[in-house]
């Protein structure tokens, strides 16, 4: 608890660190020991309220959303060099934070932090942020405006990536942002702060204040948020959506899944069924685009199972400090009952588990689950039709591609998924007719910063990355002006 990076007894606030008025300290718990690692203040109504103000202040008469594009793209380009510089240190804090395996801690913690702000910096010193439109005697002037003071609310699986990934493109487009990481992993968000204030972010343009549920609501419903921006459950989506369309404020939501991984019947079991199950693990299968579902052939799924079985069984768990561990602990112990809860109905409802399933007795400290592959699972069973944030594959039969499809699409969710087949462009054929807002051919991810990330239907609104993410923080305004002002040549 001495360690700087694990006891953060403030704020920040304005520019400074700033003691609490209202949230008392509270301790972050590691997952692998059930013991406190670390310290924060979690924050009350009136530290909400702080917040926002300087916020407000920093927006309404502060230089940030005057400065040019290009002046707010060399803040960012630093904060970009600087987040690089502290890869380790973020690596670090969430493997003991919130249980990331550190062999997975640089890829999914920091992979996505830094490059996300070099790309904003980047797009934005081009980015149209004006146009001229003039037809016959009429013109005008269409500019984009950023929205205001954003809230960014963030979930605890990659915490400073999904802050990367609202506060870049809300910070590029001049708006303000107020971040409030999840407590069970808050720690991480501090490295971030810091960068932001080292690399020049002007007083108040970023606040920092860990909060739970009653907080995360102030923040929401608070009057002078112009916008929120939200990553978690479907659950608390849904509520947010509610409170922001009391007052027609606009939100961005990047929610839950559950993925489809469609094995064709061409694919090379062998090979692909370890990597579906082993992608399905990252981050003990806290992810929200997870791979859950396998949709596997008939014909093929007694040898598929198999596979998966074997593979699972394979996957080293355990301390998520050992390099060797690919699957660590669940954040918190709350959520291994939920992960347990959903294993027992499915084995209520007739499906088998033929790996994993149970609590690991070598781990007696640790909220763990094993690797766990499903069998005999009905696409509308509850563990196939729920997100169940947790290392547990669902195997699913289906006869012929059309099937296929509609299995896959045959979800509440639709945020991610993937096509395996030994024909490259069958694979493709596939994925156009999946409703999903990212899929996966063969193994290849989209190019992310460079292009969106979001959910069809119940997996939120809006796209984080890419442009897109950019034109989620601004406003479109239109100037009709008399076509004599117009530049002649």
């Amino acid at each position: 608890m001495n360690d700087r990076l694990m006891d953060r007894p403030d704020f920040l606030i304005g520019g400074s660190w700033v003691a609490p008025l209202d949230g008392g300290p509270a301790d972050v718990v590691s997952p692998s020991t059930e013991e406190p690692v670390g310290r924060v203040p979690l924050a009350g109504e009136r530290d909400i309220d702080r917040a926002v103000a300087a916020a407000r202040e920093a927006f309404d008469t502060g230089p940030w959303p005057r400065m040019t594009p290009v002046e707010r793209a060399d803040v960012l380009a630093a904060a970009a060099d600087l987040l690089r510089k502290r890869e380790d240190d973020i690596a670090r804090v969430t493997t003991d934070e919130m249980g990331c395996a550190v062999s997975q801690a640089r890829t999914a913690q920091t992979g996505l932090v830094a490059s996300v702000f070099a790309y904003y910096a980047e797009l934005v010193r081009g980015f149209a942020f004006e146009r001229i439109v003039e037809t016959g005697p009429k013109a005008a002037v269409v500019t984009e405006e950023p929205v205001g003071v954003v809230g960014a609310i963030v979930a605890w699986n990659a915490p400073v990536t999904l802050a990367a990934w609202k506060v870049a493109p809300a910070l590029a487009a001049g708006c303000t942002v107020v971040i409030k990481p999840a407590p069970e992993a808050p720690l991480s968000n501090y490295i971030l702060a810091e960068a932001l204030l080292e690399a020049g972010v002007p007083a108040g343009v970023v606040n920092l204040v860990p909060g739970g549920r009653e907080a995360g609501e102030h923040l929401v419903t608070h009057p002078d948020v112009d916008k929120i921006a939200f990553t978690g459950s479907t659950a608390v989506g849904k509520r947010i959506m509610s409170l922001c369309g009391d007052q027609v404020k606009r939100v961005s939501l990047e929610l839950g899944g559950k993925s489809a991984a469609v094995i064709l019947d061409d694919a090379d079991l062998g090979t692909v069924v370890p990597a579906v199950v082993r992608g399905g693990m990252h981050l003990s299968g806290q992810v929200c685009g997870a791979h859950s579902r396998v949709l596997v052939p008939r014909s093929r799924y007694a040898e598929a199972l198999e596979a998966a079985a074997d593979a699972a069984v394979a996957v080293p768990y355990g301390d998520p400090h050992d390099p060797a561990t690919v699957v660590g602990p669940l954040v918190a112990e709350r959520q291994r009952t939920r992960v347990e809860g959903y294993i027992a109905s499915a084995l209520d409802a007739g499906a088998r588990a033929v790996a994993g399933g149970v609590r690991p007795a070598h781990l007696p400290k640790g909220w763990y689950v094993a690797p766990t592959i499903l069998g005999d699972v009905d696409n509308g069973m509850k563990v196939a039709r729920e997100e169940i944030f947790g290392p547990v594959l669902c195997l699913i039969p289906y006869d012929g591609e059309d099937e296929a499809v509609r299995v896959a699409n045959d979800s509440p969710y639709g945020l991610s998924g993937g096509v395996w087949s030994a024909d490259a462009a069958r694979a493709l054929a596939v994925a156009r007719r999946m409703r999903t807002g990212s899929v996966i051919v063969n193994g290849s991810s989209p190019p992310f910063p460079l292009v969106p990330f979001g959910g069809f239907k119940q997996s939120g609104v809006g796209r984080e990355l890419g442009p897109e993410g950019l034109r989620g923080f601004l406003e479109q305004r239109s100037i009709g002006i008399p076509a004599s002002l117009l530049a002649r040549d």
